[in-house]
């Protein structure tokens, strides 16, 4: 098993002291951060990506996955600064106005972090104008709006109102999700994508990135 293997063995396992310690000691022998960073953790990230995708591990799983990852992180973070790792992306993310929850919506910074997306997290109770106003100033292509309440669904229809009106509604595009939300709900409001699950999230956000 060489180390970039390992590496991702132990994201899979969620053994953090190992991912560090790990990531250190490939450093040290002169592997590159991009290559820990891509090889390493991210690989193990999206195996468990899949495995959540296909019910084969849950939430707590993916949750000591991402720790693990973070872990690895931390150690590449300050050698990453100096490199020329480009991110494959920039997305927008947070909970719409009125809606608490958070859960959903961490799962689905987990998961794009781990395809190399960097996320501006709003948090929960995310105004249109907030939404906006962060994809303008952070040149994201990306604005995802989570809501688990069906009361607070209708915001997302002034997310991608106000998008249109700012004119940004090209070079953004608004993806949707949440239990309540749904395709139809989603063409209704004129919204890009619809994304049933944190792992399909990341999928559709890795191809607007790439395009």
């Amino acid at each position: 098993m060489d180390v970039f293997e390992e590496l991702s063995a132990y994201v899979q396992q969620g053994r953090a002291k190992n991912v560090k310690e790990l990531a250190e000691k490939a450093l040290g022998e002169g592997k590159s951060a991009k290559e820990i960073l891509e090889k390493g953790l991210l690989t193990g990230m999206s195996i468990i990506g899949e495995k959540f995708k296909n019910n084969e591990v849950y939430v707590p799983e993916v949750l000591v996955a991402a720790r693990a990852m973070n872990a690895g992180m931390e150690v590449l973070k300050p050698v990453m600064v100096d490199s020329d790792i480009e991110s494959k992306g920039k997305a927008v993310l947070g909970t719409v106005k009125g809606d608490l929850h958070d859960i959903g919506k961490n799962l689905v910074k987990i998961m794009l972090e781990g395809k190399g997306i960097e996320v501006i997290d709003l948090g929960v109770d995310v105004s249109p104008e907030k939404f906006i106003q962060a994809a303008v100033d952070n040149n994201a292509q990306i604005i995802a709006c989570s809501a688990l309440l069906t009361t607070t669904m209708s915001t997302m229809k002034d997310v991608v109102a106000l998008a249109d009106e700012k004119g940004v509604h090209g070079k953004v595009k608004v993806m949707v999700g949440g239990a309540p939300v749904t395709q139809n709900f989603c063409d209704k409001i004129g919204a890009d994508f619809y994304a049933s699950d944190a792992a399909s999230a990341s999928d559709i956000a890795l191809q607007i990135c790439a395009q």
